[in-house]
């Protein structure tokens, strides 16, 4: 059963998706309203089908902050990267490069406020990302960032990129860290999905200013907080 919801799934949610990218992609020359409504609208959209279809709600362990912050999380599934508009207000997500090369989409994304990265181009791939991210948290929007810098299978420990360090440096702002569980209901590699809670663990917000083996230690600690 849970292949077949899977597949409907899919059906329902890249088709249903087609409508939100067009007019988000039109917006980004006509309406920044427009495109944030699209985006938002799109989140909700993905969010509202995985309960419907596949059985999956959400829960949050926690209070998010109202103030910017430099948000960590924990990455099992591509759920919680599309589920970022619809959490948080405007976020500022950083996400590997490769996913802007997508026709319409990744334009619209680097007009909302999406933050390339290139894992492979080095220390100037670094800069150019710190350099957009301090743009926009001057803006008071959220920055998030996965700090493991890819999707890892529940349970699985790896250490953190020296991409996190760097930005919890150059934004100077308090970093909020968050576990999720969705590799249990998602695992990667696989075609199919589970039905059950998603949760997300908010942890204790974390000074700026920590020097980095601090900093990067205690964040580890609390995105991992869910791997039972």
């Amino acid at each position: 059963m849970f292949l077949l919801r899977s597949l409907l799934f899919g059906i329902i949610f890249y088709i249903g998706s087609i409508p939100y990218v067009v007019v988000a992609f039109i917006g980004t020359y006509t309406s920044v309203s427009l495109l944030r409504k699209a985006v938002r609208g799109w989140s909700v959209f993905h969010h509202a089908t995985a309960r419907w279809v596949l059985g999956i709600r959400t829960e949050v362990e926690g209070t998010l902050p109202d103030e910017p912050v430099l948000y960590a999380i924990k990455h099992e599934s591509m759920f919680e990267t599309i589920d970022m508009p619809r959490m948080f207000n405007l976020p500022a997500v950083v996400t590997k490069r490769e996913l802007f090369d997508i026709p319409c989409w990744g334009t619209a994304a680097k007009a909302y406020g999406m933050i390339p990265v290139d894992r492979d181009a080095g220390a100037s791939a670094l800069r150019t990302m710190m350099t957009l991210a301090r743009s926009l948290s001057a803006n008071g929007r959220p920055i998030i960032i996965f700090p493991e810098g890819t999707r890892v299978r529940h349970g699985e420990r790896p250490p953190l990129q020296s991409g996190f360090a760097g930005l919890y440096k150059v934004l100077g702002l308090p970093v909020v860290p968050i576990a999720v569980n969705s590799g249990k209901l998602t695992p990667k590699g696989k075609p199919w999905w589970h039905s059950g809670v998603m949760t997300y663990k908010v942890g204790e917000t974390i000074p700026a200013g920590l020097p980095r083996e601090e900093v990067e230690a205690r964040v580890h600690a609390a995105i991992n907080a869910l791997n039972l």
